[in-house]
């Protein structure tokens, strides 16, 4: 049996993270916590040592079906318990995890299981997910769809409910011989053959979001997975003998939930309270339900809790690990959302590539606005000249930011030179302009593609964004460069205001002369109902530069 990660740290602050498999944080947590509750399912629930049973049934199943050492396996599933159960059940019989968002184009999905080779894929029996999957299989290579049933995991009146009335939104099969049910994989009671598997395995193929170029699978092993779990245990904590509680509001197919919400959450035996998608009602409810001591959102789920009226606002004082991820969180929008609901909340980093933390604000200690945070336990940080990557340039000095660590990604799947562009004297390039202080504290300034060259300039879009969120009326802000004759380019504001809240793109250009300097000031402010997001709801600036560029076509 594992030792808890507390008793082989013992404490320390900057850890030698022994390699482990990621099925060894679900083995020692069915072992030591056999009777707590592991998932919490719209108000069905899960013990750890049941969990621990339905594993074992489904990778039996799953070597039943022809899944071997090496195969690529794909979840395309909301949060439910067959996500978790699937997971591990295919790491521990040698698989690859591939993560589909279920919210695809069928254009992506074939994209990414060509990409991948993905042979089996779990789908949940809804028409809207499935329907796309079994359309691409035959042209993607998809041998085997695993079809999950929704209405087996919801308590029995939900699911009755389900059955009766929302007929319309099950899955219809147009051809059974490439399907199998889960309850099927479920069915056998012999344990599933040993296999062999290493540290350095890679577990999960995490594609990136593609914003920039064509999406790439960046190979992550057991230990990169592993490792930043142990990590989140010694910054955040957890081992104690009371439980501890987790929202699952992130979709686990996105990497920072797949470490925070799961990985995390079984490392030191939580309770994961699963939902499906945000629907603000449901969230509201299973708070006041469920109230969780553990909650990790993307910003944008911060700004739609303050936009809440004040009888609707949370009491999140139960929170001890609030944590926000996966974009810039505005200041503004933290100290509201603290002042709101009474929850401390702090800032951390990292990327696909990383798996996903590289850094984060402590709970207990030191937080500084703006900041990302220190470099996390067993991380190594540099700020590397952007033109000559080879010179690390001296603390304060702006630059791009490099990390080393036992989380970092092996590469990315089938693209040799991209991997070896990415590196650099095996340090990990990540794309963002950042900056060390001298406490060793992260702060980002922007994204090296982002940067909008202004007369000779770099102007920094966040600084912008930052300047406007100022504004009480604004909701969401995106800065982006547009062509410019004369500078080559210039600023553009595109921003959404807060319900029933009025300004006009001349009053927003006054309040931010006060705040940014001449370089800086927008050329042109736009207004809009609401601002591009991708699938995970981060803000996305892809579609505006598109849209600017189409202009000039």
């Amino acid at each position: 049996m594992a030792e808890p990660i507390s008793d082989i740290f013992d404490g320390q602050q900057d850890p030698s993270l022994p390699p482990r498999l990621i099925t060894d944080l679900l083995d020692n947590a069915v072992a030591l916590y056999p009777d707590r509750i592991a998932i919490d399912f719209l108000g069905r629930t899960w013990t750890y040592g049941e969990i621990g049973g339905l594993v074992q049934r489904a990778a039996r199943g799953l070597q039943d079906q022809g899944l071997k050492k090496g195969d690529r396996f794909g979840l395309c599933l909301p949060n439910c318990p067959y996500f978790v159960v699937l997971y591990f059940a295919a790491l521990q019989v040698g698989a690859i995890i591939v993560n589909f968002n279920p919210l695809y184009t069928e254009r992506e999905l074939e994209h990414q299981i060509r990409d991948s080779g993905t042979r089996m894929m779990a789908v949940p029996d809804l028409k809207a997910i499935h329907g796309k999957v079994e359309a691409v299989a035959a042209s993607a290579g998809l041998d085997k769809i695993i079809l999950c049933g929704m209405v087996d995991m919801l308590p029995r009146m939900k699911g009755l409910g389900f059955t009766l009335f929302k007929r319309k939104d099950h899955a219809r099969v147009l051809d059974e011989s490439i399907h199998v049910r889960l309850n099927r994989l479920l069915s056998s009671n012999v344990l599933p053959n040993p296999v062999r598997r290493e540290p350095d395995d890679v577990a999960v193929l995490q594609y990136t979001g593609g914003t920039t170029g064509v999406p790439k699978g960046a190979m992550l092993t057991h230990a990169n997975l592993a490792a930043n779990s142990a990590q989140m245990v010694v910054h955040v904590g957890g081992h104690s003998s009371r439980q501890e509680r987790t929202l699952g509001v992130l979709p686990m197919f996105h990497v920072f939930a797949l470490t925070t919400v799961l990985n995390f959450s079984v490392e030191i035996g939580a309770e994961m309270v699963l939902l499906p998608r945000f629907e603000m009602d449901q969230v509201l409810k299973t708070m006041k339900r469920k109230p969780p001591t553990q909650f990790f959102g993307v910003p944008t789920i911060y700004v739609a809790l303050n936009g809440l009226a004040d009888d609707k606002i949370p009491n999140l004082s139960s929170v001890r690990a609030c944590i926000s991820g996966g974009a810039p969180l505005p200041l503004d929008v933290r100290e509201r959302f603290e002042e709101r609901t009474g929850a401390k909340v702090v800032e951390g980093y990292g990327l696909s590539e990383t798996a996903p933390i590289i850094a984060c604000n402590p709970l207990d200690g030191l937080v500084k606005d703006n900041s990302c945070g220190p470099r996390f336990p067993g991380t190594i940080l540099e700020i590397r000249d952007p033109e000559n990557p080879t010179r690390v340039l001296p603390q304060g000095e702006r630059g791009e930011v490099c990390a080393r660590g036992p989380q970092v990604m092996k590469g990315y799947w089938q693209r040799e030179e991209d991997t070896q562009a990415v590196f650099v004297e095996g340090a990990l390039r990540t794309g963002d302009i950042g900056y060390l202080d001298e406490d060793g504290y992260l702060f980002l300034v922007d994204r090296i593609k982002d940067v909008i060259f202004c007369g000779g300039y770099n102007v920094y879009p966040r600084i912008i964004e930052d300047a406007a969120y100022q504004h009480p009326a604004i909701k969401e802000a995106i800065a982006i460069g547009i062509p410019d004759p004369y500078r080559g380019q210039s600023p553009k504001l595109f921003v959404a205001l807060h319900e029933d809240a009025t300004v006009t793109t001349g009053e927003l250009k006054d309040f931010l002369r006060e705040r940014l300097s001449k370089i800086e000031m927008p050329k042109a402010i736009e207004i809009r109902d609401s601002l591009p997001k991708t699938m995970i709801g981060k803000l996305s600036k892809k579609e505006l530069v598109e849209e600017e560029n189409k202009k000039l076509a």
